[in-house]
């Protein structure tokens, strides 16, 4: 298996500034270009469609530099015209905008939800969960789409658990999730969404203010009112963060996940075969397949820095392709292949440095129960259609399936 970035297939235009995104994404394929680049232009010059032009960084090492060193600044963009792939600007506020000190402080305070004792501590009630929707889905039909009836209900659960939501009120943080990655979605839009959410999450603050509760939205609402560690607004940046990141991207990616292992089932009765793989597959899985369909928010540079060769100035935006440095044949030998024995995966999938995904040892865990259950449970799950007509919704940051239709 392998993606589609061959560099022969690339015109050589060395030097050039290149209009960002190279290409419309369909499916899990990576654009050509990101291969041509990494080797021969490592740090290049591209336009954004917002904003004006900016760096583009593929190779590992020069990812790993960008996404760690506190010389490149997500909070100097957060709010302002820097070049950007969407319309939408980086909110100021949230986590993802934020360097230290401020970062550091909210990222101590949600990060008391995810400890590796309580996420392990959730193993029992996701392989439940996904047990009894494995048990609904086999009931109804001899086919589903494992997407609703797998993927997004295990994740939404989870969360809605985490922080002590309502699961019958999952449509309201749904439809602000689908505003925030959209990438056609109206700016009114958008905000309409964002204004609905943040009313909805005012109203489960005030319900804790009255009866506090043990879930994390309740030790927010106690870090805001006792502690005064968050601000108001700091804590409904920090649930809406929260609320929203922690289901859809983990949702796409086990949907994506299974549609590589059934596109070539050997790689799914290997599972089977051998269900002590799933871990080293799931790392895999989290290296080989790109995410996103552009490369989120810009870093600004706040200092003259070199970057491989290339010198990066103080002002200057840069995006780093997580999926590009993921396939660096430097540092993972036979980068497009699938390699569920590959012994040194240090992949990016999750980024790195203080942006390093907090939710990641969850987002870990509820793939590795879903792969668990549906092999043991479903061996000869396979796709209900041809792996070619399975297809991508448009309009999304995300690579995800419309449907995933699958059998057993």
């Amino acid at each position: 298996m392998t993606s589609n970035s061959s560099i022969s297939e690339v015109p050589p235009e060395a030097g050039a500034t290149r209009p960002y995104p190279f290409s419309t994404a369909t499916g899990l394929g990576m654009d050509p270009l990101y291969a041509y680049l990494r080797e021969r232009e490592p740090v290049s010059r591209v336009r954004m469609p917002y904003g004006g032009e900016a760096w583009m960084v593929t190779r590992h090492a020069d990812a790993k530099l960008v996404l760690s060193d506190p010389r490149f600044s997500m909070a100097a963009g957060a709010g302002k015209d820097v070049p950007r792939p969407t319309e939408q600007l980086l909110e100021p506020g949230g986590l993802v905008a934020m360097d230290p000190p401020e970062h550091t402080r909210l990222r101590r305070l949600a990060g008391r939800a995810f400890t590796h004792r309580r996420v392990e501590g959730m193993r029992p009630s996701v392989a439940a969960l996904s047990n009894r929707l494995v048990d609904e889905m086999t009931a109804r039909a001899p086919s589903a789409d494992l997407l609703e009836a797998i993927a997004l209900p295990v994740s939404i659960g989870v969360i809605c658990e985490l922080l002590g939501v309502d699961y019958e009120d999952r449509h309201i943080f749904q439809r602000f999730s689908d505003a925030l990655l959209s990438t056609s979605m109206a700016p009114d839009e958008i905000r309409r969404s964002g204004e609905e959410f943040v009313a909805y999450l005012a109203q489960l603050v005030e319900e804790r203010r009255q009866s506090p509760t043990d879930d994390l939205l309740g030790a927010m609402v106690h870090a805001r009112d006792d502690e005064d560690s968050l601000s108001e607004n700091e804590l409904y940046m920090l649930g809406a963060g929260l609320l929203v990141g922690g289901y859809e991207t983990t949702a796409a990616q086990i949907g994506n996940f299974t549609y590589l292992l059934l596109r070539d089932r050997r790689l799914y009765e290997s599972l089977v075969a051998d269900p002590s793989l799933i871990r080293n597959a799931v790392e895999e899985l989290l290296r080989f397949t790109p995410l996103t369909t552009v490369d989120g928010y810009a870093r600004i540079a706040l200092e003259d820095v070199m970057v491989g060769d290339t010198l990066i100035r103080s002002g200057d935006a840069v995006f780093t392709s997580v999926a590009a440095a993921n396939l660096d044949p430097e540092v993972f030998p036979g980068p497009d292949r699938l390699d569920f024995a590959r012994e040194r995966n240090p992949h990016l999938g999750f980024g790195h440095g203080i942006h390093y995904c907090m939710g990641a040892p969850l987002a870990r865990l509820e793939i590795q129960v879903v792969l668990d259950v549906l092999t043991r449970r479903l061996p000869g799950l396979r796709l209900a259609v041809p792996a070619t007509d399975v297809r991508w919704q448009p309009g999304l940051l995300l690579r995800v399936p419309e449907r995933l239709p699958v059998t057993w």
